[in-house]
């Protein structure tokens, strides 16, 4: 199972990619896709919070796909690491709306 980590660990360095590139954009960044940026109070901060939060969540996502290196194939254990990673989407959505508020315009 070294190729699946292998492959988890190219998304992982995906989101890094997002949150390295929303840390040093100029304008708001948008978090949604086909939604427009917020209109915030402070940019600089907004998208340092928001890259702060693609950086967290990529260094939990990659945790999830640890077990890739250990269990078999089809093993039922891999149930962890799916329910983990819809768990951690759901609270990038949460973190992201807080932070929204609290930089609103």
């Amino acid at each position: 199972m070294l190729m699946g980590f292998i492959i988890w660990s190219l998304v992982a360095l995906l989101f890094v990619g997002i949150g390295i590139s929303t840390y040093r954009a100029k304008d708001a960044v948008g978090f949604f896709t086909f939604v427009e940026p917020p209109k915030v109070n402070d940019v600089k901060k907004y998208n340092h919070s928001v890259a702060i939060l693609w950086f967290a969540f990529t260094i939990l996502y990659e945790a999830l796909g640890i077990p890739f290196l250990f269990l078999e194939q089809n093993s039922p254990y891999f149930i962890i690491t799916i329910l983990g990673t819809f768990t951690l989407i759901i609270a990038l959505i949460i973190i992201y709306i807080r932070i929204s508020i609290k930089y609103k315009a």
